[in-house]
This record gives C-alpha cells, structure tokens and sequence, in this order.
C-alpha cells in the first residue's frame, strides 16, 4: 500500500523521530544495564550456496531476555534484530536504544521479551576473512548469512518463533529474505532502509567501486597481504562515506571548507585501523545475488517498511518502493521527507563525526518508539487503539527546524489507517 503525500504528513515527522532516535543510538557509549550475555554457536561443517564449506562456522551472539513458550512449544517472545554492512550487534547496546526499548516497562522489556542480536558472517565476533583465511574465506551472500541466523535460532538457541524481525539497512536486505524464507518463522518484520530488488544502478556502481578500490590496490595480493592495503581501504571508506551522508545535514554541521576538510580528516583517522580490507570487499560483495523481488508474494508476516528521502542508496526517485510494496500482503510503505531530522541512509546509522542530535529532538522517545513499533507488536488479532498523540499545528517552519513533534489518534498496524490526524 502506497502512502500519498497527504496522508504521509502526519507520520512522517514521527517516524523521521524515530529513524533519528535510531541513529543516536549508534553513536553513544554503551549501556551498563541490562548486560547482554554473549555467546558463539559453531555452526559444523556449514554449506555456503555456491557449494563451498566451512567445517566450522562461528556466529557470535547475544541476548536479552529469556525465552518463553506456548502450550505446543512455540517461543512467543523472540525478537532478532540485524545490523548493518560492517556493523555488529554491538551498535544496539546503547544507553539511548536499549535504555528506551529493551528497560522495564519498556516496549521490548527484556522481562517481557526475548532478544536476539547476532553478528552476521563476517562481521564483528563472527567467522570472517581477517580471523585467517584471508581471501581463501568462502564468498558468502545474504542467503547464506540469513541461514546461518536461521541454524543459530533453531539449533543453537533453540527458538522456533520470532514475534518481530527488525533490520537496518543490509538487515534490511536481510528481513526481505527471512519473510520469503521462512515465512511462517515470524509475526511481522520491520525493514529499515533499503529495497526489496536487486542491487542495480547507481547502488551497484558504488559498491563495485568499493571493491575496485581495494582490488586494485597492488597492497592487496590478491587478498593474501600481511599488510593493509591502506590506499585501497582509504578509497573504499571515502565511499562507503559519501554513501551513508546526508547533503543537508552536512552542509548545517560542515559550512565551511575548513570543517567540511576536518570531518573528512577525522573521520578517515578514526576508522582506517578498525578495518581490514577483505572483511570490508566481503561484507560488500555479499549484496551481489540479493533480489528478493520475484518471491514478495510469499511473504507473510505484516511489513512496516521505511525509507527516507535523503538516502543515497535508496533514492525515492527511482518509485521501487512504492511500486514493490503494493505487491506484499498486509504491507505498508513510509517514505520520510527530507528535514532537519533525516541523515541520509545515515537515517539509521547517522556516521561517527556527525554533530549529536539536539536534545530537544530526543525527548518523548519513548512515546515515539511505542507508536511504530506497537503497529507491529499488535498482531495478531489485536483491535486498534490509541497509542500516542499528535498535534499538526507543530508542523516545521523550514528544513532546519528541529522542534519536537506532538501526535493525534495513532493506531496499531492492524485494521485501521498507521495514523491518523
């Protein structure tokens, strides 16, 4: 179902909050309380797609929460949530995020829910090219990384149910192909940032420039090097950049050549020693076969799909979304305007160096997770009912205007419009 321009005023400002709340997240130090625990499951002799193997995949891991079961067996209370390209489930730990989602009374309760945040292949703890194999590292793909997910919960956690599937960016992707998957695994998915098509376009050409920078990098050899490939990751790091900014936000936290060269500066000295340059080509290349839009029919679960306007990747120019997403039953699709709130693809994942959101964007978060995330958590078989209040008079002066939002009737995903003024 496509939202029209009209309709999209009220919820757009409200969610553009919650994609920013998001964003924060990412960027703070990490919360003390609740403690995760953290674990690997070895995953014997694992089959990759292509038909290569690994007599042991690692899949780090970590949870919240316990699970719990129905009469029949079924845990009720399972929600994954996926990272992004180079990520780890670590970025989801911060005060703001697990402090408003995963605390008591809290829409995620971790008394209340089970939570499940794992590493993909070759990211963060996980099985990856750095931990030796280098470039003898099968080439994994999301297919594969959504089956090793899937071996995690099944045989290493024992969970046979997911209540909720949220990802950002490739756990975006990744949603897409755990709803056409298994799509009785789970009651709804949430995939922020993306599109549910194959990686084509300006989206391939990027990527592939990722890889040719650190391919063409003589450091490289062929992926059997001892030392970084500095010059090739450098390059592939200015893009993954240039990928994830936000042209307006840059231009109010960067207005001058001088800062605008600083950030560059900074950001590049920060983050150049926290990667190694077959992880990064890996973690790119792994996009290459995604395409899940032959088997959107399949899916199942209720979708709340979100973009923004502002994204690089997923520019709304091009109508995927809006067109695709007519095509999944019990679906939704909310594009977010550019604003003062917005941060590209960044939306999600506002990149290290940005100026921190202001403060007075942040309060009422809670009020604000609850609305989006209670239209997921309603299925099944819930009526519809108030969750929030906005009021459209505080609408924004301009681009830069940064004022708090107030809500009207807000209602759960099922059976009634996503909001209403």
């Amino acid at each position: 179902m496509k939202v029209s321009v009209q309709s999209s005023v009220v919820i757009s400002a409200r969610l553009a909050l919650l994609m920013v709340i998001l964003a924060v997240v990412l960027v703070l130090p990490a919360a003390s309380d609740p403690a995760p625990a953290e674990g690997n499951f070895d995953a014997h002799n694992f089959h990759f797609q292509d038909g290569e193997t690994l007599p042991g995949l690692r899949v780090h891991y970590a949870t919240l929460g316990a699970p719990e079961r129905d009469s029949s067996g079924r845990v009720t209370n399972a929600v994954l949530i996926q990272h992004g390209t180079t990520g780890s489930w670590r970025q989801f730990m911060s005060p703001l995020f697990a402090d408003v989602l995963f605390g008591h009374g809290q829409l995620l309760d971790t008394s209340r829910y089970y939570i499940i945040m794992s590493d993909s292949i070759g990211h963060g703890g996980s099985s990856k090219p750095s931990d030796g194999l280098r470039a003898r590292f099968p080439h994994y793909d999301y297919g594969d990384m959504v089956a090793a997910q899937h071996q995690l919960l099944t045989e290493g956690l024992g969970v046979n149910h997911l209540r909720l599937v949220i990802g950002t960016s490739m756990g975006c992707m990744h949603s897409w192909v755990w709803g056409e998957a298994h799509p009785e695994f789970m009651d709804a998915l949430m995939p922020l940032a993306c599109l549910p098509v194959a990686i084509a376009g300006r989206n391939r050409v990027w990527r592939e420039e990722v890889m040719d920078s650190i391919r063409l990098d003589p450091a490289w050899k062929n992926g059997d090097y001892t030392e970084e490939p500095v010059l090739g990751l450098r390059a592939a790091l200015y893009l993954l950049l240039i990928a994830g900014s936000a042209p307006l936000q840059w231009q109010k936290d960067y207005p001058t050549r001088d800062q605008a060269d600083k950030f560059l500066r900074d950001y590049i000295e920060k983050h150049l020693p926290q990667y190694d340059a077959n992880d990064v080509l890996y973690a790119v290349d792994a996009s290459r076969n995604y395409d899940p839009s032959p088997n959107l029919e399949k899916i199942k679960a209720p979708v709340m799909f979100v973009n923004s306007a502002d994204d690089f990747i997923n520019p709304p120019e091009l109508g995927i979304a809006e067109h695709e997403i007519k095509r999944v039953r019990r679906a939704k699709f909310v594009l977010l305007p550019i604003s003062g709130q917005t941060r590209g693809h960044g939306t999600h994942t506002i990149a290290s160096g940005v100026e921190a959101v202001p403060a007075r964007v942040a309060r009422g978060v809670q009020v604000r997770l609850r609305a989006v995330l209670m239209s997921l958590l309603s299925f099944p078989g819930r009526n519809p009912s108030p969750v929030c209040q906005w009021n459209p008079s505080r609408q924004p002066r301009s681009l830069l205007d940064e004022r708090p939002y107030r809500y009207t009737s807000c209602y759960p995903f099922d059976g009634a419009p996503f909001c209403r003024g």
